[in-house]
């Protein structure tokens, strides 16, 4: 695994789903265009969520973007843990009635472990815990260790937001080593320090959530994923926190010096 700058891991992501016949798309707006349920974009998914439930058409069946995104449901998480912040870009490859789980997660894999070189023996995954068929997947397709393919409840590895499509998912983890650990005996895949780093999410939309909570099976499933660049960019450049990356750090540098301040020089300057 070689060190690779934020805006070359960018450009790989976006490059390597066009070779999958994905249409590039820029980013879109923060401020949601014809949508009142948002106050600001909030994910990758957010701006097609139309093209999701089969509203509006979209340009291609296959789409890859990185997507700038605030969001604040985990605020209080920021400046605390290596891996939260309020803005952040999302890349992120969708299908509309298109590929489904095994392309999904067959590229996730090729991505990591061909194209960024990630070892597989530091990689973890968790899924669904009643998705026998996107486990089949990952043990005996993709050939990852049994023991390293955990289900998880709902919880944590099912994604939907009240009524409207949704689904099971499955997230792919990096073990960053015991450096990041918290210490626990019982420390492990799940836990919230900062040792098993949630990277990539691969969302199965393949349901439709009823008024009355009943999950109907679509007709054309889709897939949503959405991958923290900051976070993969922590991977590739084995540094401590989102804010040690080397986009975050130009800016960061430039504004210590108005500040008079320099990065982790006084640890009281850090946040209780």
């Amino acid at each position: 695994m070689n060190y690779m700058g934020l805006n070359e891991i960018r450009e790989k992501f976006l490059s390597f789903f066009e070779s999958k016949e994905c249409l590039r798309l820029d980013s879109f707006s923060l401020v949601p265009k014809n949508d009142a349920s948002l106050l600001l974009i909030n994910s990758g998914m957010a701006p097609m969520k139309k093209w999701f439930t089969g509203a509006e058409v979209p340009p291609r069946k296959r789409v890859t973007t990185c997507q700038k995104c605030i969001r604040t449901p985990d605020i209080e998480c920021v400046g605390k843990t290596a891996r939260h912040g309020t803005f952040f870009e999302m890349l992120g490859n969708f299908s509309f009635g298109d590929y489904f789980k095994r392309e999904a997660i067959s590229w996730a894999w090729e991505f990591f472990t061909k194209v960024m070189e990630i070892p597989e023996d530091i990689l973890w995954v968790t899924v669904y815990e009643e998705d026998d068929e996107a486990r089949d997947i990952w043990v005996n397709e993709i050939g990852v260790n049994p023991e390293r393919v955990v289900k998880m409840g709902k919880e944590d590895n099912f994604w939907e937001h009240g009524t409207g499509p949704c689904g099971p998912c499955s997230e792919i983890h990096v073990d960053r080593g015991v450096k990041y650990s918290c210490g626990k005996p019982d420390c492990k895949l799940g836990c919230d320090c900062d040792r098993f780093m949630e990277v990539w999410n691969l969302v199965f939309t393949q349901f439709d959530k009823d008024e009355d909570g009943n999950y109907n099976r679509l007709a054309n499933p889709n897939i949503d994923t959405g991958m923290g660049l900051e976070r993969l960019a922590c991977v590739m450049q084995g540094v401590d926190n989102l804010f040690e990356v080397d986009t975050v750090q130009n800016t960061m540098k430039h504004i210590s010096k108005f500040a008079g301040v320099n990065y982790k020089e006084n640890e009281n300057f850090l946040l209780p």
